[in-house]
């Protein structure tokens, strides 16, 4: 038997510790679980503040904002006692002091954070295979196979949520319906630590009466246009024709949107999703105008694109150039190159280029970030000399440099050896950056 499934098997024949987050869960409509809510989303509740709070216990029940105090840094999370004061992620912090100027602001801990996610994810897969990560702190589970041994889906939930406050001491959210689409409505309408079952007959009664910004895709401009038909509430959009939809919105999301609003979502857990693409941001302490600290800091930022790049076994054929100004305003360049790389100066190579193409910049730079896309298996790329290789340069040589590289970081840690054209002599007056972390 597979070690997954002894331990649930375990579950189902001992009781599990009945912490706090094994309530009765709250079933749409008033019903019972009938056993066809087998797809459930699972959210651990403010995942970064919560952690934190493992270690602070004195600031439970206390407004908490995760993020750099600086005055640069941007909210990460937040508890939900600072969310009541507008408070929410990727807004500065400076802004949610503003509005709760009595939190506690706490430094994020990325690798802790990571650590805390492999235990979830495990307690997640003790249950099924058929485990889907979204990010660091959800998962679609489809527990069809396990309702044999565990029972319903109800039932399921509140062992896995008792499980990961009983090894974690953290809480989550779980949806249960028949959809991906409507077990994630349902769990962001369980939080904080709560479990909403959905029955698949209760679908539409659930879905119909919400308001059309709840769909996926329908931001504010789509709901304006949707709006001037006179389609305000998701049963609306349902009952409106499909015809009509693809007039207003344009095929792809007529159609997409039409099959959401009755309740339609095919799509299967995929257990190993493929990185789309792998990138890093930065925020600066201070608006930057000098274009050298730039573009040394997109060089920085390549060299750990590449690395992580390397570590994956994956390449990308397309550097893309992210900027946001003072203003708050955000701009996004991509150019795509003759073969898939993982070298740090190709992706610099072509970020720099992106950004020389700008041409002067009014306004001083905020932030910066280096993504790569279109992402290939490394050992599917072969280098193919032309004509046009730069001599001084060749990639080869930028390889065998780079792979050394990864050997010596392998062994000694990666702040032993840096680029020469990194090395500040004396004081470094690059300004001080704040690392952001990726975005799922």
């Amino acid at each position: 038997m597979a070690e997954g499934a002894k331990r649930a098997a375990g579950w189902a024949s001992k009781p599990v510790r009945q912490a706090a987050s094994a309530a009765r869960p709250r079933v749409f409509g008033g019903g019972e679980d009938d056993g066809s809510a087998t797809m459930l989303h699972i959210d651990m509740d403010a995942f970064f503040a919560s952690v934190e709070l493992l270690e602070h216990p004195e600031l439970v029940g206390k407004a908490v904002i995760i993020g750099h105090a600086g005055g640069r840094g941007v909210v990460t999370s937040a508890t939900y006692e600072a969310r009541r004061f507008g408070v929410h992620s990727a807004m500065p912090v400076a802004r949610a002091l503003q509005l709760c100027p009595h939190a506690v602001v706490l430094p994020g801990h990325m690798e802790k954070y990571k650590r805390f996610s492999g235990e979830v994810m495990r307690i997640f897969r003790s249950v099924t295979p058929l485990v889907e990560p979204l990010s660091i702190d959800e998962a679609f589970l489809d527990v069809a196979g396990a309702k044999r041994l565990l029972g319903l889906p109800s039932t399921i939930g509140a062992l896995v949520r008792a499980q990961v406050e009983a090894e974690t001491g953290l809480t989550c959210s779980v949806g249960a319906a028949s959809t991906k689409f409507i077990a994630k409505m349902a769990s962001g309408r369980a939080k904080p630590d709560g479990m909403l079952v959905i029955p698949a007959a209760e679908t539409l009664a659930f879905l119909h009466p919400l308001p059309i910004s709840a769909l996926w895709g329908v931001g504010a401009s789509t709901a304006e246009s949707l709006s001037r038909l006179g389609i305000k509430t998701v049963g609306e959009l349902a009952a409106t024709p499909l015809d009509t939809l693809i007039r207003r919105v344009g095929e792809a999301s007529g159609a997409k949107l039409h099959a959401l609003a009755s309740g339609l979502d095919p799509r299967s857990v995929v257990t190993e999703r493929v990185e789309k693409s792998i990138g890093h941001e930065i925020t600066f302490e201070f608006d930057v105008a000098d274009e050298q600290k730039i573009r040394l800091e997109l060089l920085r930022l390549s060299d750990q694109v590449a690395v992580r790049l390397r570590r994956a076994g994956l390449a990308g054929k397309t550097v893309a150039l992210k900027l946001r100004f003072t203003d708050f305003s955000t701009i996004t360049r991509s150019r795509t190159l003759a073969e898939p790389t993982d070298l740090a100066q190709t992706i610099s190579d072509a970020s720099r280029e992106l950004f020389a193409a700008l041409g002067p910049v009014d306004q001083r730079v905020r932030l910066i970030g280096v993504r790569v896309e279109n992402l290939v298996t490394a050992g599917d790329t072969v280098h193919q000399p032309s004509l046009w290789d730069d001599e001084s340069a060749p990639p080869s040589g930028w390889r065998d440099a780079e792979a050394t590289a990864d050997l010596i970081a392998a062994k000694f840690g990666r702040t032993l050896l840096k680029r020469a054209s990194l090395v500040q002599p004396g004081p470094r007056d690059r300004p001080a950056a704040t690392p952001q972390p990726p975005t799922p």
